[in-house]
């Protein structure tokens, strides 16, 4: 099975789109700088301060679900139960931002989107539940498989 290229092209794509989710949020905050924007009265300084804040955790959290994928692929084992709920999580993600882009940014953006979101979680369902040992095989022996 190609399960380890997978999460080597998923870590690849989310790699990437980390420092683009930064860059994303570095444009708004300088649009809300520049134009002193502000939300029912709140303070604009906030606003940038929110959104560069938005942008930094984003990328990290991307960053960390793609180290997560790539040490499944250089492994070649599925991630542990915080790894995959971090996974699961990207996953959520992304199909609610493609969801909410397709109508915002049209359908390239929901595209890409819904292609990040099918190598996560073609990511998880490759490296699923691992086969059990057969339970009949003697202690010593190498298991099959």
């Amino acid at each position: 099975m190609a399960r380890r290229p997978i999460a080597l092209v998923t870590a690849a794509v989310l790699f990437l789109e980390a420092p683009g989710i930064v860059a994303i949020n570095a444009v708004m905050a300088g649009f809300l700088e520049a134009q002193s924007m502000s939300l029912d009265g709140m303070d604009p300084d906030a606003m940038v301060a929110g959104t560069w804040g938005l942008g930094i955790a984003s990328g990290i959290a991307l960053a960390v679900c793609a180290l997560v994928a790539l040490v499944a692929g250089v492994r070649d084992r599925r991630p542990g139960r915080f790894g995959r709920g971090l996974l699961v999580g990207c996953a959520v993600v992304h199909g609610v931002l493609g969801a909410v882009a397709v109508g915002l940014l049209g359908w390239p953006a929901f595209a890409f989107l819904v292609t990040v979101l099918g190598l996560v979680v073609l990511t998880l369902v490759a490296y699923g539940k691992e086969p059990a040992e057969k339970a009949d095989a003697p202690e010593g022996a190498p298991a099959a498989g």
